[in-house]
C-alpha cells in the first residue's frame, strides 16, 4: 500500500486578498448602538418636533419622505382616538368611533393613497404615506382638542356648530396642504389631481368624526 504524497504548498502573502467590511454611512461617529437610551430619545424626540414644525409650516417635504418614522403618527393616531372614542360618562356608546376605528382608518386611508400613487406611476411607498398621512392630522387633531374643550364652554346649538366648523374647516384646508406639500414630488406630475384626490377624502373623513363628535 503506498502512502499519500503531499506536496507543500508555499504559504502566500494574504495582504492582497485581506480587507475590512465597509457599510456606507457607519462611521465611528454615527454608530448609536452604544450611546445612552436618553440621548437616542432625546435624538428620535428632536427629529419628532422637527417634522411637526413642518406640517405647522409647510415648506419642502423631503425630510418626511426620506427620514420617515412613525412615532409622530403613533402619538397623533393615540390621542386623536381618546378624544374620539364613542363612550359617555355612564359607559354606554354614544355614537362615536372606537378606539381601534381610527388607527384602522388611518392604516386604511395610507394603503389607499399608496395603492392610488402606485397605478399613476408615483413614487410614494406604503410607510412613507403613513408617516406623511399621519404627521399631517397634526392640524385635525389639535382642532379636536379644541373641540372638545368647547363642548364644555357653549351649549349645544347652531352657534357651537358654526364656531367647530370653521375651526375644524381651517384644520382640514391646512392638513391638506400640508399634505400636498410633501407628496407633490411623489406624484405623476400629469396627474396632480387624481393623485390628491384620495388624500382630501381621507382628510374629509377624519374632519367629518371630528366635528360630529359628542
Amino acid at each position: 500500500m503506498s502512502s499519500a504524497q503531499y506536496t507543500s504548498v508555499p504559504s502566500a502573502d494574504l495582504d492582497g486578498i485581506s480587507g475590512n467590511i465597509f457599510v456606507p454611512g457607519s462611521e465611528e461617529n454615527d454608530d448609536t448602538l452604544d450611546e445612552p437610551v436618553s440621548t437616542t430619545l432625546m435624538r428620535d424626540a428632536k427629529a419628532v418636533g422637527s417634522k411637526f414644525f413642518h406640517v405647522l409650516i409647510p415648506r419642502d417635504g423631503s425630510l418626511l419622505l426620506k427620514d420617515w418614522d412613525l412615532w409622530g403618527p403613533l402619538i397623533l393616531c393615540t390621542i386623536l382616538a381618546i378624544i374620539l372614542q364613542g363612550h359617555s360618562s355612564d359607559g354606554k356608546h354614544d355614537g362615536g368611533p372606537e378606539f381601534a376605528q381610527v388607527f384602522v382608518i388611518i392604516w386604511l386611508g395610507a394603503g389607499v393613497v399608496t395603492l392610488n400613487s402606485k397605478l399613476l406611476n408615483g413614487k410614494l411607498s406604503f410607510f412613507q404615506s403613513i408617516c406623511v398621512l399621519g404627521y399631517c392630522i397634526l392640524p385635525l387633531t389639535a382642532s379636536a382638542i379644541i373641540v372638545k374643550i368647547l363642548a364644555f364652554a357653549l351649549k349645544k346649538g347652531l352657534v357651537k356648530f358654526i364656531v367647530d366648523f370653521i375651526i375644524v374647516f381651517i384644520s382640514f384646508a391646512w392638513s391638506m396642504i400640508a399634505a400636498v406639500c410633501f407628496l407633490k414630488s411623489t406624484n405623476n406630475p400629469g396627474k396632480a389631481l387624481i393623485s390628491t384626490y384620495p388624500v382630501g377624502l381621507f382628510y374629509f373623513i377624519i374632519a367629518w368624526l371630528v366635528i360630529s363628535q359628542p
